[in-house]
């Protein structure tokens, strides 16, 4: 029997410009921005073109409101929160201090994304040892695997809640209860999961949290956060000072010379220039966007469309890289031929007309969002099967 299509209650995909003929399935990669966070990067734009209208007050409340949403959308503090270029920031922020010793141990999936990889092998220099997890069955890193590898000397556990490679989702919760039971740090790189499905900080229970802006989170390049746990705040040194991070940074020009001190909580770890308005307008309207969709419902729409080319993939010509357990994936899929050689082939031809998806680890990544359909999914699966 057939299965129902359903469209989204609400036509979300009028909230986008026009894509014209072009079939994108590429959010993993890039997301595109909503209207209302175009237009808010025009108003930004006006701040260049008469500065006078730039006021004392776009340099602290702009950064706060958007700190306040990103907060908002995984359930953190807006003290546990600061805003970044991307997600190397918060990586950065921890390798450097955490106070590791030689001898230390950083526990890792095997093929992380490279900017949660080569911060932690910087360490090394250090005497700092990063051990890579393989799958002890099947094709994916499981929590059960990393808790596996937790030794006497391990310090942290670094992962990606869901992978860039195969959409493959960590069991957060499982891995960070255990990893404090036995004392142990936990970093999620969530650049892949954070407005794409919903995140709650607190059920996770993470140490320390790092996204970018640019994919999910339909943000500029150049925008990220970073979520620390509030009672390690003051624990994790800081090596780059920012003025606007000193108390009483809004009144700047009464700023001590002597016995200054940094903010108490995350804006520590702020980026240079975090007023930036034009990116973190655009931000802080794309992030409320998503609360008003709710992720729940990009999960679900994101996930149906999944399911239907998982359906009618054709599996003469292609396999399917990422879990086949729909809780062991994130809200996108990757497929590929039987080659690398024709999965890029295949990629090639896609683009030719106008579908666009990422070539990713000889695969080829399907990140469908609200805006997409599923006339636009049948019209892939048609071309796989050519």
């Amino acid at each position: 029997m057939a299965t129902a299509r359903t469209e989204p209650a609400v036509d979300w995909r009028e909230e986008f410009w026009d894509f014209e003929n072009r079939i994108y399935l590429d959010c993993a990669n890039q997301g595109p921005m909503p209207k209302v966070s175009l237009r808010a990067v025009e108003a930004a734009l006006d701040f260049k073109k008469y500065p006078e209208r730039l006021t004392h007050e776009h340099y602290f409340e702009l950064p706060a409101q958007t700190r306040a949403a990103l907060a908002q959308l995984i359930g953190a503090k807006p003290s546990e929160i600061a805003l970044t270029t991307g997600a190397s920031d918060g990586v950065n922020a921890v390798a450097t201090g955490l106070r590791f010793k030689p001898g230390d141990e950083i526990v890792l999936p095997q093929r992380e994304f490279p900017a949660n990889y080569f911060p932690w092998k910087h360490l090394e220099q250090r005497g700092v040892r990063v051990q890579e997890v393989a799958p002890a069955h099947g094709a994916f890193v499981t929590a059960d695997d990393l808790v596996a590898a937790l030794g006497e000397r391990t310090r942290l556990v670094a992962a990606s809640y869901v992978t860039y490679d195969t959409s493959s989702r960590l069991d957060a919760a499982r891995l960070c209860a255990e990893c404090r039971r036995r004392g142990v740090s936990t970093f999620l790189d969530a650049s892949q999961a954070v407005g794409s499905l919903p995140v709650d900080i607190r059920q996770i229970g993470c140490d320390f949290l790092t996204c970018c802006g640019y994919k999910w989170l339909l943000s500029p390049y150049g925008t990220g956060f970073f979520f620390i746990r509030e009672e390690l705040i003051k624990e994790l040194e800081v090596h780059s000072i920012r003025w606007m991070a000193v108390q009483g940074a809004i009144n700047f020009n009464k700023l001590p010379r002597e016995g200054w001190r940094l903010e108490p909580d995350a804006r520590r770890w702020d980026a240079a220039e975090v007023s930036n308005f034009i990116n973190l307008s655009a931000m802080k309207a794309s992030v409320e966007f998503l609360l008003r969709v709710g992720l729940e419902n990009v999960e679900r729409h994101a996930v149906e469309l999944c399911e239907q080319l998982i359906r009618h993939l054709p599996r003469d010509r292609c396999v399917l890289k990422s879990p086949v357990e729909r809780a062991r994936r994130g809200a996108f899929v990757v497929v590929a031929a039987r080659t690398p050689e024709q999965t890029r082939a295949l990629w090639q031809r896609l683009r030719e007309r106008n579908i666009f998806v990422s070539l990713r680890e000889d695969g080829l990544r399907v990140g469908p969002n609200i805006y997409n359909r599923e006339w636009e999914i049948d019209r892939l699966v048609a071309l796989l099967t050519e």
